[in-house]
């Protein structure tokens, strides 16, 4: 279908869903960080003008054709092979770089939360404006692509193939992620600045929203 014959109801509708989506990623990044006690991360909210368009375009892995993207906001830059056997090894041969891997397991927890959050508020979003009960119980991880996840699952899996070379492994990883995922979303104070961060996407007539601007919004709410 193409999108300069959207109507104007359906275009609104995926604007939201794409604003709560990238507001999921963005909250998370300022608060599931701040919980997990990890330290504040570089990241932008880059979002692109579409008054001159019948419509916009949705793409979750070529993002730059999406009215907004976070840039940024991982806290792991290189992944470490394998990371779940070389974790225990190495504590064994030297448990005072036991905390420096404790660390980066926290880190690595995090980046992942961080990434389901976004497709799962889109989700939640998604229900609520059907009018429908949200429990993200009954959603099934593969599911998210319904929700723009499609980029943000092939990171997480990036993710989980360093974890473990135990596929069983990396999917019980990711189910215990995709709960605390779920949990942030349940939350009430959470979703309340997933919801105003999104708004303030919708009607900002800014090209960059910096982390900045992210932390000063969730401090004044």
């Amino acid at each position: 279908m193409k999108r300069n014959k959207l109507s104007h109801r359906t275009v609104h509708n995926m604007k939201q869903s794409i604003a709560f989506h990238e507001a999921g990623h963005a909250v998370a990044i300022c608060l599931n960080n701040r919980a997990r006690q990890q330290p504040p991360v570089f990241f932008q909210i880059v979002l692109k003008d579409t008054r001159h368009l019948g419509g916009f375009s949705r793409s979750s892995i070529d993002s730059e054709h999406s009215m907004a993207r976070v840039e940024g906001g991982r806290l792991i830059q290189s992944l470490i092979d394998n990371v779940d056997d070389v974790a225990h090894k190495l504590i064994s041969l030297d448990e005072n770089i036991a905390p420096l891997i404790r660390e980066y397991q926290v880190a690595f927890d995090t980046d992942v939360v961080n990434l389901l959050i976004g497709p799962l508020a889109e989700a939640k979003q998604s229900y609520i404006r059907d009018n429908e009960q949200f429990n993200y119980q009954l959603i099934d991880l593969k599911a998210l692509k319904n929700y723009g996840g499609d980029a943000d699952l092939a990171l997480a899996w990036e993710y989980l193939g360093c974890y473990s070379k135990d596929k069983l492994r990396q999917e019980e990883k990711l189910n215990e992620l995709f709960i605390d995922a779920g949990n942030f979303i349940s939350d009430s104070e959470n979703w309340q600045a997933i919801t105003t961060l999104a708004n303030t996407l919708i009607h900002s007539h800014q090209e960059i929203i910096s982390c900045e601007d992210v932390l000063a919004l969730l401090q004044a709410n």
